[in-house]
């Protein structure tokens, strides 16, 4: 429990440094706000006017006490583009991104665990030498380049079996069409496969020259036995930081990814904000996969402890 609160604490130490950058950060983006909500032809009196209305004339301070206790209340204020509360518009898309996030990690997690453990138990073999090789190439494609490939080869050039853009008409919830889901979630296992593997089949080839498994290879187990009930979970410390990490990354990667196949999420929203220069959705953006990065973090350290009983009993 004192694990715990020390990595709670650190998290939000963590988020309000976050804030603070983000906030300063954006103050200074070129242009003016209030310009760019009202057009190049506003006069003078109105821009003034608007600025008044939405503070950007008090000091940084101020704007930054008040903008931070208005997401600490849960309103984090009003959008410049058009002038309706962000919550509401901002929360949709979240769910969304949750529910992307959640599909690839439901797909990618195992698919890339077992295969590391495959790789690592069949060392220096054909089957490890392709995955090892496979694994290195995606590593080495950016998000965009996976998302282009997979759109010319199932969408247009080679198939046209999926859709090509995956936007959700108004009114309308993802799982009224699933299909929309394939492509980018494909992209997103793809990206984030050879990162999991290659820690999962290091740790698992770290445990396999153990003296305890070479004690129960030599009792006779089944192959699936020693993977799955000697290797796995003494694996599983090394992985679960791995996974935290790429999902963390995956929060940041989502951002491409979403432009790509016009998927209406977080990432999507973002540019969007940034194309319009609405610095108060940028800065609650910002501070949501702040959020996200954070809480994965945690996760992943709890897991590490519990998996680990030297770390869980450790009296330091």
């Amino acid at each position: 429990m004192r694990f715990v609160a020390r990595r709670i604490l650190l998290g939000i130490v963590t988020l309000l440094l976050v804030s603070v950058l983000v906030f300063w950060a954006t103050q200074y983006l070129p242009g003016d706000a209030a310009q760019a909500v009202l057009g190049r032809s506003a006069s003078a009196e109105r821009l003034e006017a608007l600025r008044q209305q939405l503070n950007l004339d008090a000091p940084i301070s101020v704007q930054y006490w008040r903008w931070l206790s208005g997401v600490f209340a849960g309103d984090p204020g009003l959008s410049l583009a058009n002038q309706k509360p962000i919550l509401p518009q901002i929360t949709p898309r979240l769910m969304r991104s949750l529910v992307l996030l959640a599909s690839t990690a439901a797909l990618a997690i195992p698919l890339a665990v077992l295969a590391g453990l495959w790789a690592a138990f069949r060392q220096g073999g054909r089957a490890d030498s392709s995955l090892t090789v496979t694994a290195l190439v995606l590593a080495a494609l950016p998000e965009f380049v996976v998302a282009i490939a997979l759109i010319a080869m199932f969408s247009t050039t080679v198939f046209q079996w999926l859709p090509p853009v995956s936007m959700v008409p108004p009114g309308r919830a993802i799982f009224d069409r699933p299909v929309i889901l394939v492509l980018p979630v494909m992209t997103l296992t793809i990206i984030v496969f050879p990162y999991i593997f290659r820690m999962v089949r290091a740790a698992t080839i770290e445990v396999l020259r153990s003296e305890y498994m070479e004690a129960a290879q030599l009792r006779g187990l089944s192959t699936n036995r020693l993977m799955l009930v000697h290797a796995l979970p003494n694996a599983l410390g090394p992985a679960a930081q791995v996974v935290s990490l790429t999902l963390a990354y995956l929060a940041g990667g989502i951002v491409v990814v979403e432009y790509v196949y016009g998927f209406p999420g977080i990432g999507q929203g973002l540019v969007k904000a940034v194309t319009t220069r609405d610095i108060p959705s940028i800065q609650f953006i910002v501070l949501l996969l702040a959020g996200v990065y954070v809480f994965t973090n945690l996760i992943a350290d709890v897991i590490t402890v519990l998996v680990t009983p030297r770390l869980r009993t450790s009296r330091a």
